[in-house]
């Protein structure tokens, strides 16, 4: 199951404390201080990739800790740095940082980004030495690392969107134009997660469970489902040809769309209709009629046969 929503904490790693140490050697067994400086706590990093599964991970563990820097040791030596602590989530992936009230928005694979610094490490008594202290007994605590608590919040991000009542043929037109393996079945009501398949030039497809009237005031999940249409660059709207209202249907989504984020009415749309072996010739054409008043400045068609499929995904590839 798709988690596209968690909340962590994350503690970068302590500084090693700085050590207190004089040399003694058989020739010299009253040595001066050299007691070496502590090592840099772990630093926590994202790193993006495309994978949008990543997320259900911190649900299972929340809590996650950078190493600690190593104390500092005789002979002026530096204390091993603590190991960054790597953390990946999907391509798409808002960060909330909730006590800084600052948000990072990654949206490019391969992208990185420091959330929380180690901790400084201390001074060892080596540093205190000086014409007036010669026998410095004196060291530094390691300062402990950043600590944050995390909102992580993922919005999909695919160049063609399937939206629509439920039940409208979204999933068998993701698995009929791409690789994808999405669960079909006459269900009356929405599917639980998104799917996400790859047509054969790249381009990435993802089917938004159905949405219903008061999704964008957050009936059944629409707060789920609506933000990822927010990063989908061309909508594919999927009608019924099973429907006895084509434009209720219709008006159902766009308003639910506008409530949610009146940018959302705003992209490219296709209105594409579904299940039409259902149909006759001539009730194909009186239902486009339908879809192109619907949408006079847009695309139509109709998907019904796994051939048109081919073809159909040429027009949506050159939208």
């Amino acid at each position: 199951m798709l988690v596209d929503e968690a909340k962590i904490t994350v503690t970068a790693g302590k500084g090693g404390d700085g050590a207190v140490h004089f040399s003694s050697s058989r020739h010299n067994p009253k040595g001066g201080p050299d007691g070496g400086n502590g090592g840099k706590g772990g630093d926590v990093y994202f790193h993006t990739a495309r994978d949008i599964m990543l997320l259900k991970k911190y649900k299972a563990q929340t809590r996650f800790r950078a190493q600690n820097g190593q104390r500092g040791g005789d002979k002026d030596k530096t204390g091993a740095d603590g190991q960054d602590l790597i953390l990946k989530i999907p391509v798409g992936t808002q960060v909330e940082v909730i006590e800084k009230k600052e948000t990072h928005d990654l949206t490019r694979s391969g992208q990185e980004i420091l959330i929380a610094a180690g901790g400084k490490g201390g001074r060892g008594n080596t540093a205190f030495k000086s014409s007036r202290n010669t026998t410095p007994r004196q060291s530094d605590f390691g300062k402990e690392g950043e600590f944050f608590t995390l909102a992580l919040h993922l919005k999909l991000i695919a160049d063609f969107g399937f939206i629509g009542l439920p039940n409208a043929g979204k999933s068998s037109l993701l698995n009929a134009l791409t690789k994808a393996r999405a669960r079909v079945a006459a269900y009356p009501f929405t599917t639980l997660e998104p799917n996400l398949g790859v047509l054969p030039n790249g381009l990435v497809v993802a089917d938004i469970p159905g949405l219903i009237g008061g999704a964008s005031k957050g009936k059944g999940l629409g707060h789920k489902f609506l933000k990822h249409i927010e990063r989908t660059k061309t909508l594919l709207h999927c009608l019924s040809s099973e429907s006895l209202d084509l434009e209720k249907d219709y008006r159902i989504i766009r308003r639910e769309l506008t409530d949610f984020n009146p940018l959302l009415s705003k992209k490219k749309e296709l209105l594409i209709l579904t299940k039409t072996d259902l149909l006759t010739t001539k009730e194909i054409k009186e239902k486009l009629k339908v879809l192109k008043k619907l949408n006079p400045s847009g695309h139509s068609t109709s998907i019904h046969k796994p051939d048109l499929l081919k073809e159909n995904s040429d027009l949506i590839c050159q939208l």
